[in-house]
């Protein structure tokens, strides 16, 4: 499963690791990624969507 918001795209963010001696090692940033089942196109329709947009009121949610 791709964590990939099909709303806005939100995906694996990379970085680094810094300890208090300043070495540095690579990590990554995970969206917090729920299925949810949204009206799309007047049809109801499981979509992945970040909780930052289902927060935001971005997703109509089917019932």
């Amino acid at each position: 499963m791709a964590r990939v918001c099909d709303i806005c795209n939100k995906g694996l963010m990379f970085g680094k690791n810094v300890s208090h001696s300043k070495r540095r090692t690579n990590r990554n940033w995970v969206p917090n990624i729920k299925k949810v089942k949204a009206i799309v196109n007047g049809t109801p329709k499981t979509i992945k969507v970040c909780t930052r947009c289902i927060r935001a009121g971005k997703v109509q949610r089917a019932l």
